[in-house]
C-alpha cells in the first residue's frame, strides 16, 4: 500500500491582526528583503531608489541566506526592530 503525504499544512493557527497601514512613507524605515532569487537584487535596487527619491523613505536592504528555507531568527529580528515596513522580493 502506498502512503501519500499532503503538501498542505492542516494545522489550525490563531489569527493574527494585520499591522496598521502606514499613512506615509516619508521618513519611514523600509526594509527590502531579498530571498536571493535571480534578479531580485536589481528589482529591489530600483524599488529602493523609487521609495527613497520619490517617497522620502529610509531604505535598507537585507537578505535570506537561501530561498529554500525560512529566514533565520536573526534576520527576522533585524527586520522587526529596524523597520517600519518590509517588502519581500519573491519571484525571478
Amino acid at each position: 500500500m502506498e502512503e501519500y503525504i499532503s503538501p498542505f499544512d492542516e494545522r489550525s493557527l490563531e489569527a493574527v491582526p494585520l499591522a496598521p497601514r502606514l499613512i506615509s512613507l516619508s521618513g519611514k524605515r523600509i526594509a527590502l528583503l531579498s530571498i536571493r532569487k535571480p534578479k531580485s537584487a536589481e528589482f529591489l535596487a530600483e524599488l529602493g531608489r523609487i521609495l527613497g527619491e520619490e517617497h522620502g523613505a529610509l531604505v535598507s536592504y537585507d537578505e535570506k541566506p537561501t530561498f529554500t528555507r525560512p529566514a533565520p531568527p536573526e534576520v527576522l529580528e533585524r527586520l522587526r526592530v529596524g523597520a517600519d515596513a518590509v517588502v519581500e522580493a519573491l519571484a525571478d
